[in-house]
């Protein structure tokens, strides 16, 4: 098959009629998004690239500088002016002793001006990014320390960075605090190593980071240019705000927080300076609709408890608040239009709820909402309610989800085939592969490509070797791809394509790294071992051990029987389990599979009551996860 950089084809005429009724249909731009976005510039990096120490690049903002000007026929004319504003990059004042690191990462970190040091918020995903925005900011604010560092949310991009920030030893002397939301770490690690794997792989078609950047590439994910790569890191929290209206004083800056869980992360919250008049929104606010359901994978989001905490936030701060800025994007300035901002988009979040709640009591299914709901004028002409990153589509699938879960009560839908078996059936009832292909060729030269992809889809999964079948889906979801308002849509479709065409192997996509893995409790750990553990070959086992943990002095006691590994911090069986002592470093490492017993038994790092053989077995009934598994084809 051609490789994926010769391939990429023009946009149709179906797609041009589109761009063009899409350009007529926009809400009127006054600019204000653009000096915003502009606005309390101080300085940035030129060329704006970071690399790691081993050269590896981290962040290349260059890379867009074809985004400029008119939008191009293959970018939908709503997401190039998202992808202009999200190119603005460096240090900015925000207002008296607030400054943002914007364009360095798909997130923001703010730095707070404090007593004696630096009130870092949200540093990034990357160590790398962090440092060089720490850099920047001491360059031109002075040579401080960070004094505390506030995660916002759960969400990597809001503390992988910490490690260029602050250190262990910084922690563990006392001279910074972490604060975070009640419930950070665990959903932390649940988010980034339970369904690590599988969300990984996932996001490669949200972000779209194998895509090359250009026209009729990546252009912008919508929420920031693009995503970061560079070394995660964790630290644990030394605070958690675990309700509202807790206040802290860091650093001199007085600080009132509102705990918001279960909205845009399963642990988050805002909070406002009452002395500064300044609110941060988190991500519960941001310049584009966001995801009540996201792309890559993760818990479904309650649309009703996001929509309150706007509320609350508004009618605790707003009349205190002459600023609100936010973990992506740009700030708010004004109180009239920083309460103009909270009641848009506290209003688009409830009325996706309700709309899909009360279609769904007339009877319509999550598809046949999705197809009727439409936003009322004065919040679908708000810029800021565009579907760039979430869309009203599957947003208003996630709301019927979190509801009334994934079936949608037709029986037709309660068993099906899967999708080979599915798809073979479906090309024979249409004739065969000749027959389909040719129909779906009239459909795409219709420009109907919605139904061209479901066609495809058949086809391909039902003979995945069939070259002209592949070929012309991925110029359907090459189509689809131009068209997209969201950047999510966008890459997963162009992502799609290109592999399809047979473009370069795919790769891992696993997002567990050591800093994350050394947050682990060893609870979390074992439970890892348990998503690992391969159920039908484990069916017929019965093994029990314990498991020492030598340098936390916690104690583990596993039994895998009936397929199921369950474990408990105390001993229920009669008899003696064996017996492993290791540290939690060796612990996590055979956890994720990265080194085998027989290895770490010879290095010393095991020490057991029966030469490792319970543990050898366990770990053999576990499996080894790749990911790089199929999505768009079998």
């Amino acid at each position: 098959m051609p490789d994926i950089t010769t391939v990429p084809q023009p946009p149709t005429a179906a797609t041009l009629a589109a761009q063009k009724l899409a350009a007529e249909q926009l809400p009127h731009d006054d600019g204000q998004d653009f000096a915003d976005a502009r606005r309390g510039f101080i300085a940035t990096l030129d060329p704006i690239r970071i690399t790691a120490e081993s050269g590896r690049k981290v962040w290349d903002l260059e890379r867009f500088g074809f985004v400029e000007g008119e939008a191009p026929d293959t970018v939908h004319p709503s997401l190039w002016r998202q992808a202009k504003l999200n190119l603005h990059h460096g240090l900015f004042e925000v207002t008296d002793r607030i400054y943002q690191i914007r364009g360095f990462d798909i997130a923001n970190m703010t730095v707070i001006l404090g007593e004696t040091g630096f009130v870092v918020i949200d540093p990034l995903t990357s160590v790398e990014g962090a440092r060089a925005g720490l850099d920047l900011v001491r360059e031109h604010l002075g040579d401080r320390p960070v004094t505390a560092v506030i995660y916002t949310h759960s969400h990597a991009d809001h503390f992988g960075g910490v490690r260029g920030i602050v250190s262990e030893e910084d922690l563990a002397e006392g001279r910074v605090r972490i604060v975070a939301p009640a419930g950070f770490l665990e959903h932390a690690i649940s988010e980034n190593v339970y369904a690590g794997t599988a969300m990984g792989r996932r996001s490669q078609y949200m972000f779209g980071p194998r895509l090359p950047a250009g026209e009729s590439g990546q252009v912008c994910i919508g929420l920031g240019a693009a995503l970061a790569a560079g070394t995660i890191s964790l630290l644990p929290p030394t605070d958690l705000i675990e309700e509202t209206g807790t206040e802290l004083t860091l650093d001199g800056v007085r600080i009132v927080f509102q705990y918001t869980p279960d909205a845009e992360a399963p642990a988050e919250m805002n909070f406002h300076f009452p002395d500064l008049r300044a609110l941060c929104m988190a991500e519960n606010v941001s310049h584009n609709m966001h995801n009540l359901y996201t792309l890559r994978g993760a818990q479904v989001r309650d649309a009703a408890a996001w929509s309150n905490y706007i509320r609350d936030a508004l009618d605790e701060f707003g009349d205190e608040t002459d600023v609100m800025f936010i973990s992506h994007h740009w700030p708010v300035w004004g109180q009239d239009r920083v309460r103009e901002f909270l009641e848009k988009q506290r209003d688009l979040y409830r009325y996706l709820h309700d709309e899909t709640l009360r279609l769904a009591a007339h009877g319509y299914t999550p598809i046949e909402i999705a197809e009727r709901v439409e936003l009322p004028e004065a919040l679908s002409s708000f810029w800021a309610n565009r579907g760039y990153y979430g869309t009203l589509n599957h947003n208003v699938k996630a709301v019927y989800q979190f509801y009334l879960g994934w079936y949608d009560g037709n029986p037709a839908h309660l068993h099906p085939h899967e999708p080979t078996e599915a798809g073979r059936r479906y090309v024979d009832c249409m004739g065969g592969a000749d027959a389909v292909l040719a129909k779906a060729r009239e459909y795409f030269e219709a420009g109907d490509y919605r139904w061209v992809a479901e066609m495809l889809n058949h086809l391909v999964f039902a003979e995945p070797d069939n070259h002209a079948a592949r070929a012309l889906q991925a110029d359907t979801y090459e189509q689809l791809g131009y068209q997209s308002e969201a950047g999510t849509w966008r890459n997963s479709y162009l992502t799609a394509a290109m592999e399809l065409r047979g473009a370069a192997p795919r790769g891992g996509a696993g997002s567990v790294q050591a800093d994350t893995v050394t947050a682990m409790t060893a609870e979390m750990l074992v439970d890892y071992l348990a998503i690992r553990l391969n159920g039908p070959r484990a069916g017929n086992a019965d093994l029990s051990l314990r498991i020492v943990v030598s340098d936390t002095g916690d104690e583990r006691f596993v039994r895998v029987r009936h397929g199921v590994l369950t474990q408990r911090g105390h001993l229920v069986a009669v008899d003696e389990p064996a017996t492993v002592a290791l540290a939690k470093h060796t612990l996590a490492l055979l956890s994720m599979g990265a080194r085998t017993v027989d290895d770490l038994l010879s290095e010393g790092l095991i020490e057991t009551s029966d030469a490792g053989a319970t543990l050898r077995s366990l770990l053999g009934l576990c499996d080894e996860f790749d990911g790089s598994f199929a999505i768009v084809s079998p």
